[in-house]
Parts: structure tokens; sequence; C-alpha cells
């Protein structure tokens, strides 16, 4: 499959919103967590957000945001129907890319514990580094130098 990305607008938000809400809804139940469109709202309008496409098709979407220790995905959703396609990797392919060219140390992210997405993530190089509540802290250490 050939996936391409572009930045998100405005008129992505619903798409982006509801997927994730979708996706992460049984984690939220069985967290005993509240979804909330507000706090998601708030989070896109504050983030770097990408729209995953497979042809003209929105498939996914990514959020990121960074500080001089990481890039961090904040949000990486892809539509049910795609899973298990090689989306999802080629995403966090994008990502550690992006990682490098803006000369971040690391690649962070926060994954419930009991989503099978983590193990793509240790696929990928990423690691364990912690636990918060319901939710695994994973990273990948990156050379500064731009391959």
């Amino acid at each position: 499959m050939i996936y391409w990305i572009r930045h998100a607008t405005v008129d992505d938000l619903a798409f982006a919103r509801d997927l994730t809400c979708r996706n992460m809804l049984r984690y939220y139940i069985d967290h005993d967590l509240l979804w909330q469109d507000e706090a998601f709202d708030a989070g896109w309008q504050s983030r770097e957000n990408w729209i995953v496409l497979q042809g003209e098709t929105p498939i996914g979407f990514f959020s990121l945001s960074q500080d001089a220790r990481a890039l961090y995905i904040r949000e990486l959703q892809i539509a049910q129907a795609w899973h298990g396609r090689g989306a999802g990797s080629w995403c966090i392919d994008q990502v550690i890319e992006m990682a490098r060219q803006a000369r971040r140390p690391a690649l962070r992210l926060t994954v419930f514990e009991n989503n099978p997405a983590q193990e793509l993530y240790a696929r990928k190089g990423l690691h364990r580094v912690g636990r918060d509540e319901c939710f695994i802290r994973m990273q990948l250490d990156l050379s500064t130098a731009v391959r």
C-alpha cells in the first residue's frame, strides 16, 4: 500500500475526533475514564496534526508536539478497516524521520496498558520507560544526526 500525509486543517477535526472516539472508547470504558469531545478539540488546537491518506481517502491521522527533549506522538489513529495493512507502521516511520529532522533526542508516546498497539511500537524500537495509572510510557532514543 502507498500512503501519504498532509497537514490537517480545521475541516479535519470532526473526522479525527470521531475516529479517535471509535478507536479508543473501549479503553476509556475499561479504565473508567470519561471521553470528552471538548478535551479532544482543545488538544487538537495545540498540536501539529497530520492526516494519513491512501489515495484520496483519509484513513487516519497523527498528532504531534515537541520540546527540546523529544517529539511526542499525542495521537496515532488508523481506521479499523485499515488495521493490519502497514499504515500504523508507516506512520511511525514518518514520525521517526520527523524527529530526526527536528534533531530531537527521543520519540515518546503514551499508550493504554491493554492496547495491543504497544506491540507495534516495540517492533519499531520504542521501549517502556514508565507507567502512569493505566498507561505505559514508551520512548525511542534517537541520534541527533540526520540520516
